[in-house]
């Protein structure tokens, strides 16, 4: 079984699947050959583990634009420079902050009841005292969009939307779409303030807090989620007949704050102006320790990094990690790195990121060239035994590289299994227990090997497809 496939077990296997025609004229031997001893690294490799214990650890939760987000970047820098990266260093960049102060929600009338909430980010603060007001629930986020104009008025809006659970995250967009798009949406018909079931597959009395769209440091109404089982006791009393609900948030902002990305990187050779960035993100929400989301992340990537400078030779092209900042509330150090690299962008030649938890790499997908498929089917090949599979091509790479996709940077996907990565996405949850190590180097090992192919050959994964010939033509 692959979760107990040890390096002696891969390398039998890797010799047992030699390339086949195609991948050996494309790929050098010699380059497969060293990929497949970083894997064979990777899957016992302790850096990866111990840079996520360490963060989770010694800064914990690290909200954007916060003291703890400051401290994890002066951390990292440490770090990265203990595992002599040639350079390290932060670019700086200033984001509107918000921070929770107190959330507390109940059912007031003749059924009191506390209810389990958590404040989404971004959320605007109640009076002081709270708000008291009658809920309206809708199935969706579509069918508040439908409502009447002012048919809220006085109201609170409650989206009792649930979320389909799946391998690849691919059904969380309905889920995210409500959490982003409540306040404005019920603000404009008159409502004072929105809840929502929260994002997630699980059923655990515990909420999901997550971003909302906004203007500046707050959105339009106060919002907060429902863990799943409020959401399902407060549908129940609404079949009874009307529920009003006293919602009590607090919140602390700013117009601006600090925030930056941290960027160390592994100096190439021949090709040393070209750059093959591999990334995760720094920040996490308040509620856990952003183990999951995301500095397991930042391990698999700085660990796969460390692994290729590690060898005696650089690879020809330069390595650059970039740990992101404040993503999870607006996807600030994305949009500011693309910016501040946007004279260099075209020498960017490939770019992935390690942000859906820490659960194994199953398959892999991209966005490159048409001609350039052939170069991600052999880099497949090699990491075929860890028990990839080749996906499409429709991938734009994660949330932070997506600015470099729609640059026209290439991207790689190494997608991992999110089956139960909603479960603990964004809640207290989320916590260095929950990595499973030997899933967390097989991520390590496959960054590595595809990082270092990458690094080491001089293919160019903008490649357009040949043209037809005239027989295919006609």
């Amino acid at each position: 079984m692959l979760r107990s496939l040890t390096p002696f077990a891969l390398a039998a296997i890797v010799a047992a699947m030699p390339a086949t025609a195609d991948q050996a004229e494309i790929l050098d031997p010699a380059i497969r050959a060293q990929a497949v001893a970083l894997m064979e690294s990777g899957l016992q490799d302790d850096i990866g583990l111990e840079f996520t214990e360490s963060l989770t650890t010694e800064i914990g939760p690290r909200m954007a634009g916060s003291d703890a987000e400051w401290r994890a970047r002066q951390w990292a820098m440490i770090k990265l420079k203990d595992l002599n990266f040639q350079q390290a260093y932060i670019e700086d960049f200033n984001i509107p902050f918000w921070e929770r102060v107190t959330e507390t929600a109940s059912v007031v009338g003749p059924n009191p009841q506390k209810l389990v909430v958590t404040a989404l980010g971004g959320s605007k603060a109640t009076p002081k005292d709270g708000l008291e007001a009658e809920i309206v629930r809708f199935a969706s986020l579509a069918d508040l969009q439908a409502a009447p104009m002012d048919s809220l008025t006085g109201k609170i809006a409650f989206i009792d939307e649930r979320m389909v659970r799946s391998q690849d995250g691919s059904r969380d967009g309905a889920a995210v779409a409500k959490r982003g798009g409540c306040s404005q949406v019920a603000a404009a018909i008159g409502a004072v303030a929105c809840l929502i079931r929260s994002v997630g597959a699980d059923d655990h009395r515990m909420p999901h807090t997550g971003g909302m769209r906004r203007d500046g440091a707050s959105g339009a109404l106060p919002a907060a989620a429902l863990s799943p089982p409020d959401a399902d006791q407060l549908a129940r009393l609404l079949e009874r007949g009307p529920v009003t609900v006293n919602l009590n948030i607090q919140v602390k902002t700013s117009a601006s704050a600090a925030s930056g990305n941290v960027i160390a990187e592994v100096e190439g050779a021949s090709l040393k102006d070209e750059i093959v960035l591999i990334g995760c993100h720094l920040d996490s929400w308040d509620l856990g320790t952003g183990a999951i989301d995301d500095a397991a992340g930042c391990g698999i990537v700085v660990a796969a990094a460390n692994l290729i400078q590690q060898l005696p030779l650089k690879p020809k092209r330069t390595i650059r990690v970039v740990l992101y900042g404040s993503e999870e509330v607006g996807l600030f150090g994305g949009r500011a790195y693309a910016t501040a690299h946007a004279d260099e962008l075209h020498k960017h030649v490939l770019a992935a990121e390690s942000d859906f938890g820490a659960g194994r790499i199953w398959r892999l997908t991209s966005g490159v060239g048409e001609g350039a498929l052939e170069y991600v089917a052999a880099m497949q090949g090699v990491v075929a035994p860890l028990g990839i599979i080749l996906a499409d091509n429709n991938s734009t790479g994660g949330p932070d590289i997506m600015f470099l996709s729609a640059s026209g940077v290439p991207v790689l996907d190494p997608e991992q299994d999110g089956t139960d990565y909603f479960d603990l996405h964004h809640t207290p949850d989320d916590t260095f227990d929950k990595i499973d190590p030997a899933a967390f180097r097989q991520n390590v090992a496959a960054y590595a090997a595809l990082t270092y192919i990458a690094a080491q050959t001089d293919w160019d994964f903008r490649k357009a497809a040949a043209p037809a010939s005239e027989d295919q033509q006609e």
